[in-house]
């Protein structure tokens, strides 16, 4: 006897669709999986037998043949417990053939039946829609972020007994409703606002211009300047996340196992990574591809504090993410692509002691453990930030200042209205910022009148400015004047971009 029932199995942040064959023959009773089947698909013959039989149905003392289909793909995780339980029932005789057309099944199986929530729970659902399926049962606990999918209905299950009962119309089970989303009304971490920073206007402004271009940005500064405190602020400033934006970073934090509410995110990621992070687990991979930190910050934030700390060959791996938006993974078996547009934040120490420069304190570094201290960060990686800006040490007299600065909130209206003039100028190209501009959209929007040509060039020939640092300044001069509501750049605004390139200037 054979029974088919349809399922997913996740690759990278999509889920592919895999039926779950089953067929009962004579001979010793045995339980067989194949289909290239992982650990934990392999284990769930033990799952699968006890859940049966501890919902109360008798599990077929023949022998058992579950078929992954297809073959060829690798199917990972436990998604498939559920699927390969339906199909044994319905095998066996418990249950109609027909009962299970045209519907998707994912959900990991407790030993007493009970249904616990699998990764990638929307991917699984948009899978289903895309197949045609009438719905999706999913375990109770992640329905809720799969209900943002349209196109099919999302059951949410709690029990084996209870799928049973559905399927043989003794119970019936009412469709989540569609998910409508509310980005929060606090975007950033809501404890954490601009006004609690005393002092550091230059940092203040450069942190306004990063978030309204989307502007990658290295902070150099001594120890206990703010750095830190200034970089975890940085997501109170940006927009809201969009319903699309919201849809697909959920999705990478399902795929990941990391979600941390039910329905979908209503912040912009943060991400912060330990300095002894390794490349795989910055920009993902592994035998079975998992994203990395670059892909969990995605429409967010990857904040790297005391950048020179982390592995050389770690940071490297960020180059192509930072110009590409995505992350190419390619094992033997398949290739696998993970978004990741992020902004990246980096911190560090202006030498090995951090005092270099700070009034009031010597530094005991000499100038060679400065440049290499300096060099444990490859020039084409510092190329990439659009703003460099130095953090100097806050006197005790701006800590001493009584007031509250300006609040999150009203920075956050500016940074909103400079993106809606970008994306306006840029919807037909399929940028969103400035920051994501190409080399012809630059050309385009960032015209400069003569003296704001003769002010570039002289800057570029003076400092030996790289053409991708070349361009970086235009980005950056043409956010400012988006703040401003203005359609020009200014040589005003082209000043202040290459004041943004510290690291360039010090060089010389």
């Amino acid at each position: 006897m054979l029974a088919r029932v349809l399922s997913g199995s996740i690759q990278g942040i999509e889920a592919a669709p895999v039926w779950v064959e089953v067929d009962l023959a004579g001979g010793l009773p045995a339980l067989n999986v194949v289909g290239l089947p992982d650990t934990a698909v392999r284990e769930s013959r033990d799952r699968v037998r006890a859940a049966i039989q501890n919902s109360g149905y008798s599990f077929p003392p023949r022998r058992i043949t579950v078929n992954l289909a297809p073959a060829h793909l690798r199917k990972e995780g436990t998604a498939l417990d559920l699927p390969v339980a339906v199909g044994i029932l319905l095998a066996a005789g418990a249950l109609e053939r027909s009962s299970a057309e045209g519907l998707f099944f994912a959900g990991e199986l407790s030993l007493d039946g009970g249904l616990r929530p699998v990764k990638g729970a929307i991917s699984l659902a948009l899978a289903a829609g895309s197949l045609g399926c009438r719905g999706i049962l999913l375990p109770a606990s992640v329905a809720a972020e799969a209900s943002v999918v349209d196109g099919t209905s999302v059951y949410p299950v709690r029990t084996l007994a209870q799928v049973v009962a559905f399927l043989a119309g003794e119970q019936r089970i009412e469709p989540l409703p569609r998910l409508a989303y509310s980005p929060s009304e606090c975007p950033g971490a809501c404890d954490e606002d601009l006004s609690e920073i005393r002092g550091q206007g230059a940092a203040r402004r450069a942190l306004e211009v990063a978030a309204a271009g989307a502007h990658n940005l290295l902070l150099v500064g001594p120890p206990g300047s703010g750095k830190t405190m200034l970089a975890r602020r940085l997501p109170g400033i940006l927009p809201p996340l969009g319903r699309d934006e919201a849809v697909e970073s959920t999705r990478i934090h399902s795929t990941a196992g990391i979600s941390t509410q039910p329905g979908l995110l209503a912040r912009r990621p943060f991400r912060a990574p330990h300095h002894s992070i390794s490349g795989v687990g910055l920009a993902g991979g592994g035998t079975i591809p998992r994203p990395g930190e670059v892909s969990l910050a995605h429409h967010g934030v990857l904040f790297l504090d005391e950048l020179p700390e982390f592995r050389r060959g770690a940071l490297e791996v960020l180059r192509q993410p930072m110009e590409e938006g995505r992350v190419t993974i390619t094992r033997s078996m398949q290739t696998v692509a993970f978004p990741a547009r992020f902004m990246l934040v980096a911190a560090m120490n202006p030498c090995a002691c951090g005092q270099l420069g700070n009034a009031g304190r010597e530094c005991a570094c000499t100038p060679f453990q400065v440049r290499g201290y300096l060099g444990r960060v490859s020039g084409p990686l510092l190329d990439r930030f659009d703003i460099h800006l130095e953090v100097p040490r806050v006197t005790a007299k701006h800590l001493g200042e009584g007031g509250s600065a300006e609040p999150s909130a009203e920075v956050r209206e500016r940074v909103v209205r400079a993106r809606e003039f970008q994306l306006r100028r840029l919807t037909v190209t399929g940028a969103r910022t400035n920051a994501e501009m190409g080399t012809g959209q630059i050309r385009e929007h960032c015209a400069l009148d003569e003296a704001g040509k003769r002010l570039l060039h002289a800057a570029v020939d003076r400092l030996g400015l790289s053409a991708r640092a070349y361009h970086r300044i235009l980005k950056v001069a043409r956010t400012l004047a988006d703040l401003e509501g203005e359609e020009r750049i200014a040589p005003r605004h082209v000043a202040e971009g290459i004041q943004y390139r510290v690291l360039d200037r010090s060089a010389r």
